[in-house]
């Protein structure tokens, strides 16, 4: 797994005006590492923007980026196996096996097509996008993100607050036990 410092994040973080005559400008591309790295892990995880932890991935020759905390109950989706699903590629939640598209960020299921008929027939639906999917950009050899910045609330979006990462990450103090 590589790990980048926010130093490191910040000095390969650009932006730039659209064009010289406007006054917005693009959005902002965070720099996640060289391809040729990132190929080589498979999967690299980084603290974007100092508020996003964000799950870069290379499989069969493209590169995805999406919320490193599953939708569904916060499980890390950098240890989830990719799988596909009628003919769609995704990341296996470990914790309880939830189903992401690695595209889209849609949240799959397998639906019983009629439950009184025997033997049962299924088909994979969606529940419409759960996890956050950031845009992936390569420029010369190095890969850089630009956050889905959505006004609309994804599920994924409650395991990126503060409140989650210090409630959940935080060291407990070792408590020495008495002999009795």
């Amino acid at each position: 797994m590589v790990h980048m410092s926010s130093e490191e994040e910040t000095s390969r973080t650009s932006s730039s005006p659209s064009s010289p005559s406007s006054s917005s400008s693009l959005p902002t591309l965070h720099f996640i590492g060289k391809k040729e790295d990132i190929v080589r892990a498979r999967r690299v995880t980084k603290l974007v923007n100092g508020c996003r932890e964000v799950l870069v991935l290379y499989h069969q020759g493209q590169l995805y980026a999406m919320d490193t905390r599953c939708y569904h109950s916060g499980g890390d989706l950098q240890d989830g196996d990719i799988e596909e699903f009628n003919g769609r590629l995704c990341i296996v939640c470990p914790w309880h096996k939830y189903k992401i598209t690695l595209a889209e960020g849609e949240g799959l299921y397998q639906a019983v097509e009629n439950p009184t008929v025997k033997p049962l027939r299924t088909h994979w639906c969606s529940k419409g996008v759960k996890q956050r999917i950031h845009k992936v950009t390569e420029n010369n050899g190095d890969v850089y993100v630009m956050l889905n910045d959505s006004i609309d609330p994804i599920e994924s979006d409650i395991y990126q607050t503060e409140k989650y990462r210090t409630a959940c990450f935080k060291v407990q103090p070792k408590v020495k036990s008495k002999k009795l």
